[in-house]
């Protein structure tokens, strides 16, 4: 199996669940972050593709909605998975999931999965902390970062079961 694993990494949390996903998945696994690379990558070449951020201000980032729009046809002939990392849980974690990511792309998936997330203060600008202290109360740095959920994921893409929450 080759996947491709597209992601947004802010402050170093999508980033750090992708590597522990890449580790876990089977076969050759390709990891692109939009943040740092403009790649262009033909997804013809890849049987998975996997595509995950994480929710600031209430969305994902732009350039994870940008990739989707631009690869929507192709996208949905492929084996997908979804992944958000978010230090939400419960309801609220679902409706961010469900509003960054579109519907047919979510019913297409093969897995979709809610990974956590951290409060990384000591990567944000100043802005960003005041942000985050304001509506979580966070004053240090945080991680509920979901290890489970990301082995669960990627178990079911390896056995292509569909995982939905």
């Amino acid at each position: 199996m080759k996947s491709l694993i597209v992601y947004y990494s802010s402050h170093g949390t999508t980033e750090k669940a992708v590597r522990f996903l890449s580790e876990s998945l089977k076969g050759e696994v390709l990891t692109v972050d939009l943040k740092r690379e403009n790649v262009k990558v033909d997804l013809r070449n890849f049987e998975t593709v996997i595509i995950g951020g994480s929710i600031h201000a209430g969305n994902i980032q732009r350039k994870i909605k940008q990739f989707i729009h631009h690869n929507l046809d192709t996208l949905l002939e492929k084996e997908v998975g979804l992944f958000l990392c978010c230090m939400r849980d419960g309801e609220t974690a679902i409706e961010q999931f469900n509003n960054a990511f579109p519907q047919e792309l979510r019913k297409n998936s093969a897995a979709m999965g809610l990974f956590g997330g951290e409060f990384l203060l000591s990567e944000m600008n100043f802005f960003e902390k005041q942000i985050v202290k304001k509506v979580s109360g966070a004053t240090i740095d945080h991680s509920n970062l979901d290890y489970d959920a990301i082995k669960e994921f990627a178990s079911k893409l390896n056995t292509k079961q569909t995982l939905v929450f």
